[in-house]
């Protein structure tokens, strides 16, 4: 067990300059107080370590042993100092964000640009994952934040920011033409080949439950792993594609496409960041967070919520 590492440090600026006096002026501190801790160091190892010569000291072969070992570890001390100032300057580090496709393209991505053109140093990991997995993710620690769709069942420590609203729709080609412009029940649903995404998604699991509560049970036609591929599907006519509507807007402006009425309104759902309150989160994921929140216009505080 080391006694005092203070010794040891005195000892390897000794070592260094070969002079007591510039080693007490590189720490601030006494002639006879540098001295002392040489002499007390001396005694703890039970060898002498310096040999006075006309300008100054020199190492004996014991304190060339002993120092060949503790250089290695002031400069390794000194090495981690800099790093860790570094970090803390946003000149090194590393962010842990977990997304969606969705999140990730339609909130995320815009401050992720910003963020690397102030900070590109800084080295950013996406786990691009749905909701449930990302949140998994967070609990362990994987992560220092997701940003995530509702619904989702939030752990007690976890803290959410509310950061934009999206909408659900039902969208189709030329094939389903006969429909555009009606008002449907969602019944109706049940006749047509329908695309949804995979069940592990909260958007999935969203409209499973909206529809359950209106008495309908959806068997898909065809179950994919992203929106972006269920507007293709609905492209090429495959089906009805349930997306939100971020994902098909280009095409329904174009009129490649074109959304499905219902005599109710799917209610919308919102993105949110989360965060957990027992996790230890990055100087540089902390600035991002404080980047996205700057640019967000905040429109109500509730309780441990942040709606914006």
């Amino acid at each position: 067990m080391i006694d005092n590492l203070e010794y040891y440090k005195v000892f390897y600026y000794v070592a260094q300059t070969g002079s007591l006096t510039q080693a007490a002026g590189l720490l601030s501190i006494s002639q006879p107080a540098v001295s002392q801790s040489v002499r007390l160091l001396e005694e703890q190892c039970g060898a002498r370590l310096f040999t006075r010569i006309s300008r100054g000291v020199k190492l004996t072969a014991e304190g060339e042993l002993l120092y060949s070992y503790v250089a290695k570890g002031y400069e390794q001390i000194e090495a981690g100092q800099m790093k860790l100032k570094q970090m803390l300057n946003l000149e090194l580090g590393e962010i842990r964000i977990g997304a969606s496709d969705m999140t990730l393209q339609f909130f995320l991505l815009p401050f992720l640009e910003r963020f690397h053109e102030k900070y590109p140093k800084i080295k950013v990991v996406v786990t691009n994952a749905p909701t449930p997995e990302t949140l998994q993710n967070l609990c362990t620690g994987q992560i220092d934040f997701g940003i995530v769709s509702t619904p989702f069942s939030a752990a007690p420590d976890f803290q959410t920011i509310t950061v934009r609203s999206i909408e659900d729709t039902f969208v189709c080609g030329r094939r389903f033409f006969s429909y555009k412009n009606k008002t449907l029940d969602f019944s109706e649903l049940q006749a047509l080949p329908i695309i949804f995404l995979e069940k592990n998604t909260s958007t999935r699991s969203y409209m499973d439950s909206f529809l359950l509560s209106n008495g309908i049970s959806i068997q898909p036609e065809f179950e994919l792993a992203t929106s972006d591929m269920i507007v293709q599907f609905a492209l090429r006519n495959l089906g009805v594609g349930c997306v939100v509507r971020d994902f098909a807007l280009p095409y329904l402006q174009s009129g490649k496409l074109f959304e499905l009425r219902f005599n109710k309104i799917i209610p919308k759902r919102e993105f949110c960041i989360v965060t957990h309150a027992k996790m230890p989160m990055s100087v540089a994921a902390k600035n991002l967070l404080d980047i996205i929140r700057h640019h967000l216009p905040v429109k109500e505080t509730k309780g441990g919520e942040e709606k914006r």
